[in-house]
């Protein structure tokens, strides 16, 4: 007997609330129990296990749901952390430690690095030269009219903000998620389209930008806490600064990495070019960071510098892909970023006045200002409608910017210490994240498969005439 998509997921929305609480209370008593011995300091706390165990059962049972929906994964390990992070409204305090434990934090920080590492991998520099201007033309201004318009919104709705919390609210509307338009446009099997290469590629030039801004942010953000102000001198140099640290990591790229890599082809034991792989993206990380970037600079391009040029002595002997390697990884590290994505969310600020009206026009402000991009396609024929669409989708790294702003601290009106994206902002960038996420797929696919109207449609069926004559 066959059970019906809707009788499973009811079955696994039971078993997620089974689970849940046949290990809440083991949690429960490990975290209440004291460490015992004088070497229990130096010692894995077995509580901080359950924890991660708990986070991956219940992101998998999530993340089967949404699957089975026909939606990103994402968004169910993003509802469970929404659940779990909110169960104290219902009485249950047991998850709560949960939430600041350092261990899960840092597990979460390196899933981000693994998350930016791999949506690198999907391009290269020589894709990012090959787009053509049309894409670097649907880049910038889908970059700069999400930005203007989530600022203006930010500005409306929360006027006693500082500047830098609106401007920050817009950086989050800028990038695209690669990762959810590829794979829409690979199940409808329109991925070599010219408006396909055109999205795909405007989509990685905007996690550049992206990420140059958020550089620029965090730099202002920095000088404020410091007591000092940002020139506009100042401005430019962080700019300069990501971009030769991306000339920096090219020249390395090819005067030192790619013959390590050549040398570790030679290596005979077993796991050498994941471990170097991997070892590439922390090192460009770490050089992020002491640059005065963000470790997911770093890790971004790490990404999009390895390709099949250092892979080669490995594939030869008949090694599996770095993509096939690093699946296992990112399975096991990204659901926790995404757990505690959720874990941010408080669902008392949803009731608040004026909270769904802002995430409303939060949303709205991140699809116009992706349709606008479309008017930056210099080819004619082209379906513009499809190029805007497509970028629509904010997805992972969306939250990502929300939660790199929601853990930096800089002085509010009233002279007060205060996150950059506060709880409210924080649940209506979330809203914003899982609608843009929803709509793409079907929108997309309308865009793409409706029948073309104007000249491009006539010349179709000339086409169409001439081969059946």
């Amino acid at each position: 007997m066959k059970i019906g998509p809707t009788r499973v997921n009811v079955f696994l929305t039971t078993g997620i609330g089974v689970i849940l609480l046949m290990l809440s209370s083991t949690l429960n008593e490990s975290i209440a129990a004291p460490a015992i011995g004088p070497e229990a300091a130096h010692t894995l706390d077995p509580s901080i296990l359950l924890g991660i165990a708990i986070i991956w059962i219940a992101a998998k049972i999530f993340g089967e749901i949404f699957e089975r929906l026909g939606q990103p994964s994402v968004l169910g390990e993003l509802l469970a952390g929404i659940v779990i992070g909110n169960l104290l409204l219902f009485g249950i305090s047991t998850f709560e430690p949960l939430k600041d434990n350092a261990i899960i934090a840092a597990l979460g920080d390196l899933g981000v690095i693994i998350l930016l590492f791999e949506v690198g991998l999907e391009s290269s520099v020589s894709e990012m030269l090959d787009v053509g201007w049309s894409s670097l033309f649907v880049a910038v201004l889908g970059v700069v009219a999400p930005l203007l318009l989530g600022w203006g919104v930010a500005v409306y709705f929360m006027p006693q903000e500082p500047t830098i919390a609106h401007v920050f609210v817009g950086a989050t509307l800028c990038a695209t998620s690669v990762g959810i338009t590829a794979r829409v446009l690979k199940d409808l099997g329109k991925i070599s389209l010219r408006e396909s290469r055109i999205i795909l590629g405007a989509a990685v030039i905007d996690d550049v930008l992206g990420l140059i801004i958020l550089a620029i942010l965090t730099g202002i953000i920095a000088a404020s806490a410091a007591g000092t102000e940002l020139a506009w001198t100042g401005f430019i140099w962080i700019a300069l600064k990501a971009l030769l640290f991306f000339v920096v990591a090219i020249i390395i790229n090819r005067v030192i990495v790619i013959p390590a890599f050549r040398g570790a082809g030679r290596f005979e034991s077993r796991g050498v070019l994941l471990t170097i792989s991997l070892a590439f993206c922390f090192l460009l990380s770490w050089a992020a960071a002491k640059a005065g970037l963000a470790t997911i600079v770093g890790a971004f391009s790490a990404g999009i510098l390895l390709d099949e040029a250092h892979f080669k002595s490995f594939s030869a002997r008949g090694e599996r892909s770095l993509h096939e390697l690093i699946m296992p990884v990112s399975f096991v590290l990204v659901p926790i970023f995404f757990v505690r994505m959720g874990f941010k969310v408080d669902l008392r600020e949803l009731a608040r006045p004026g909270l769904i009206g802002f995430a409303a026009i939060l949303t709205l402000a991140a699809i116009a200002g992706k349709q606008v991009c479309s008017l930056g396609v210099t080819e004619k024929g082209l379906n513009r409608l499809a190029v805007g669409l497509g970028m629509i989708p904010r997805g992972e790294v969306g939250l990502i910017f929300a939660g790199i702003g929601s853990a930096l601290l800089i002085q509010n009106t009233a002279g007060q210490s205060a996150q950059v994206i506060g709880p409210s902002a924080f649940g209506a960038i979330v809203i914003m994240v899982i609608v843009t996420t929803l709509v793409t797929p079907p929108s997309l696919k309308w865009a793409l498969t409706r029948k073309p109207v104007g000249p491009r449609a006539s010349g179709r069926r000339q086409v169409k005439n001439s081969e059946h004559s």
